[in-house]
Order: structure tokens, then C-alpha cells, then sequence
């Protein structure tokens, strides 16, 4: 947090801050959802849901994860270069012609087709080494993965190939984060049914893993050797289902500073399209933040931020790079004071569910769409 109602920095003041202690809170919640007996892969993909990949999980590794979870191939090999050593699966899989480059970062792959499996298995075999690999199955998401009545011939074909060793097997829930819905019961008898299947053809993945936030929070699967948090790691609660009762700590807040204050009469149109005028005379903040940072333009006119502890309103459309406030109402206001759009200042607090209701969207896609040239700044534990 930033004390004081004013930011001292060089440059841009627009900055992410991103609190490690929140975050191992989180992680401690997620252990103790989970059962001591469960692995933890921790997901960092999408650059850590906008938090930053690299320091996240270096956090996470110091604090005891026992796997990342990455989409690309590339996200695994930034982690590499980082001096992550944790094991790191890519629950996007690979590309053709990203063979060795899994091999050669120890990056663990999940398999979702068959011609991807031989080229692995061909790889590696040249080499002389056996390579991990997670089995996905579809069991009601729809997306990729093998559907039940494939699983014999994959596993058939699976048996051909001794240089890929099936360590685990994952599947993915739809609607974990509306409990008690039935498409969840359906999707667990599927995957038990893949299970047997997969040790009747006499394979014994150690890892088995369906269990997301929501299911973390909600399920206990006593098939399951790990769980795959995401958003809950990162303090929001995969659904309004899951927003009481849950000791959840938001990790990242989103503050910049007053740039410039001017007054205007009252009939001033305010920024593009004059989607705004004043109704009386006024007082207009400009803040350099706008949508090209992630401030998404859909808050035009709707969104609030946080000034000396008060609520404020967006005035006008959100450009790329800046966005007005109205502060008539905080008299005070200075330049060079701070302005949180997404965090806490003295009693009142942003959350990024808060933002996501107000655009249509969800949590996630807010803090992944907080743009990369805007600095993420490390608090707490590291």
C-alpha cells in the first residue's frame, strides 16, 4: 500500500501493486481447502492473471508449491530462464516442432491428441529419456481433451510408446463455480469412468487432478492427488456464489496520480464525443491512465476510483492514455495526489468484481487486461 494521499515516484505514477504477503495468504487457504494429503499446482498462466509470472511464482515456489501451471510453451520457458525450477505443466499442450524445446526446459506437457503424443514420443525417444506428460480428458467442457469412447484406442496407442510417461491425467470442470449444479456430478462419473479406464489398461497416473477454484472451494474428490487454483491465489472468488464465507485477500491494486486540475463552467462538453457535460461548475481531474493500460474504455461515464478515502466518478469517455474525473465534490483534491481505480484507501475499497459487473466481464479478464507497460510494483513476503 502507498502511504500518504500523494505518490512520490519517477515517471508515469500508474503502477500495479501486487501484494506477495496477500498472495501466500491465499495459498495457505488453498492448503487448507484442499487436505495436506493433495498437491498444489498453482496456474501463473497469462503472466500470473496480469500479476507477473516470474515473481509469483518465485513466491510460490519459496512457499512451497509443488507445481505451476502455464498455457504456452513459451510461458514455461520465460519460468525456466527465471531459475524456476518447480515442475510446470502446460495445460495448453505444445505445437509441432515444440518437442525439444519441452524436452530441453523440462517442461511437462498435457496430451489431447494423439498425433501430438507420437511426436513427443519420437523426440524423446531419439534422445533416450522418458518424458512426463498429463492424459486430458473432455468430460463435459467441451474444449480439448479425449472424449470417453476414445480413451481405448488412445490408451492402446499410449502402450506403443514407452518413451512418455503418462504421470497424470486432468480433466476440466464447466460449472464448479455454480455448486450444486448437475453438469458437476456428470462430469465427476465421467472422469471416475476415465480413471478406471486408464488403470484398467494398466497405467497409474500418481497425479489426478479436475479440482479449479471453485472446486477447491466447494468439492471434495477423494480421486484426486492435486488441485489447480487460479483466481482464488489471487484474492477474487470464482463466482458471486463463493464472495462470503471465504477468507480471500485481493493481491493486486491499481493507483496512479493527479496530473492536472482544471475548472470549467457549467455546459463544458469533457472528453471525446462530449459523452459528458458539466451540470454545474466543475473541477476535472486528469489521471494518465485510459484503456491502453486496461481502464477499460466500457467505463466511460460509469466508473468510480477512489480520491482522499471518497468515491469519484469517470467524466467522459476513457481515452487511451488518460481519463478525467470529475472531483467537484472532493474540494481538496490536489495535483500529485493519489488515485486508486482498483484497491483500498482509508474506509472504502475497489475490488476488480466490481469493475468486471459494471462492463460485463468477470474478474479474470480484468486483472489480465491491466496492460504490460504499466509497472508491477512487489509488497510483503517475498
Amino acid at each position: 500500500m502507498i502511504k500518504g494521499e500523494k505518490m512520490m515516484f519517477p515517471g508515469r505514477p500508474t503502477r500495479a501493486e501486487i501484494d506477495l504477503t496477500a498472495l501466500l495468504h491465499n495459498y495457505r487457504q488453498v492448503k487448507s481447502n484442499a487436505g495436506a494429503n493433495r498437491k498444489v499446482l498453482a496456474a501463473v498462466k497469462a503472466d500470473a492473471y496480469g500479476h507477473g509470472a516470474v515473481a509469483v511464482a518465485r513466491a510460490l515456489e519459496r512457499h512451497g508449491a509443488d507445481f505451476l501451471g502455464v498455457a504456452l510453451t513459451e510461458e514455461g520457458v520465460q519460468l525456466r530462464e527465471a531459475g524456476i525450477r518447480l515442475p510446470i505443466l502446460l495445460l495448453g499442450g505444445f505445437y509441432p516442432g515444440q518437442e525439444g524445446t519441452l524436452l530441453d526446459h523440462r517442461l511437462t506437457p498435457i496430451l489431447f491428441d494423439l498425433e501430438g503424443a507420437r511426436r513427443l514420443h519420437e523426440t524423446a525417444f531419439l534422445r533416450g529419456v522418458r518424458h512426463p506428460c498429463h492424459l486430458k480428458v473432455d468430460s463435459g467442457m467441451g474444449r480439448v481433451g479425449f472424449r470417453e469412447e476414445e480413451l481405448g484406442e488412445v490408451l492402446g496407442r499410449l502402450r506403443e510408446w514407452p518413451s512418455l510417461d503418462l504421470e497424470g491425467v486432468l480433466s476440466h470442470f464447466a460449472l464448479s463455480d455454480v455448486p450444486g449444479h448437475p453438469v458437476i456430478t456428470q462430469q465427476l462419473e465421467r472422469f471416475r469412468r476415465a480413471l478406471a479406464a486408464i488403470r484398467e489398461a494398466g497405467f497409474t497416473p500418481r497425479y489426478r487432478h479436475i479440482s479449479n477454484s471453485a472446486a477447491v472451494l466447494s468439492l471434495d474428490i477423494p480421486e484426486c492427488t492435486l488441485v489447480r487454483p487460479g483466481i482464488m491465489l489471487y484474492g477474487s472468488p470464482p463466482s458471486a456464489h463463493f464472495e462470503k464465507g471465504f477468507d480471500l485477500r485481493p493481491v493486486m491494486s491499481l493507483r496512479t496520480a493527479i496530473a492536472q486540475i482544471k475548472r470549467v463552467p457549467e455546459g463544458t462538453g469533457v472528453s471525446y464525443g462530449h459523452r459528458f457535460v458539466t451540470s454545474r461548475p466543475s473541477r476535472l481531474a486528469a489521471i494518465p491512465i485510459g484503456y491502453g493500460d486496461g481502464f477499460s474504455r466500457r467505463l466511460s461515464n460509469i466508473g468510480e476510483v477512489l480520491l482522499r478515502g471518497k468515491r469519484v466518478k469517470v467524466a467522459g469517455t476513457v481515452c487511451m492514455d488518460w481519463t478525467l474525473l470529475d472531483v467537484t465534490d472532493v474540494p481538496e483534491a490536489e495535483v500529485g495526489d493519489t488515485v486508486t481505480l482498483m484497491g483500498e484507501d482509508k474506509a472504502e475499497r475497489i475490488r476488480a468484481e466490481e469493475w468486471a459487473e459494471k462492463i460485463g466481464t468477470i474478474s479474470y479478464e480484468v486483472f489480465c487486461n491491466i496492460g504490460k507497460r504499466v509497472p508491477r510494483v512487489y509488497t510483503g513476503a517475498l
